[in-house]
């Protein structure tokens, strides 16, 4: 998911050249905004963390980009490609180093397991949305 950070700064078109430039094949994608709500619900797992509420806030400022990648190995790809949580401590190249301004406005969120990004995806879309 490209986040509202990274959408307000225009940085969509050049995040998914570098997505498919790293091996990845978009199945599905859509442009969106979440209610607070719909927030809420993406991030329930850190419901009880002192920060939830902020990131409710944040994801729920702006439009977002949902997608669902495909490429063998995608998840520890994916997670190499975007770099750490915190942009000062991300690898120079990877998307969060070029295009994030802060460990809160770090502009694209990744599943980390198997399980989550079929959790992930299938909050965002149904399975006729697909490629």
């Amino acid at each position: 998911m490209i986040k509202p950070d990274a959408v307000k700064n225009g940085h969509i078109g050049a995040i998914l050249n570098d997505i498919i430039a790293g091996g990845f094949k978009i199945v599905a994608m859509k442009y969106t905004r979440l209610s607070a709500e719909k927030a809420g619900e993406f991030y329930a797992i850190h419901k009880e963390r002192p920060f939830f509420g902020e990131l409710v806030d944040f994801m729920s400022s702006g439009p977002i980009v949902a997608a669902i990648l495909e490429k063998d190995n995608a998840i520890e790809d994916f997670r190499k490609l975007i770099g750490n949580t915190d942009p000062a401590k991300a690898d120079a190249g990877t998307i969060r180093n070029k295009y994030a301004k802060s460990i809160d406005a770090n502009a694209i969120h990744g599943s980390d397991s198997d399980a989550n990004a079929e959790i992930e995806g299938n909050f965002y879309f149904s399975a006729f949305e697909r490629f």
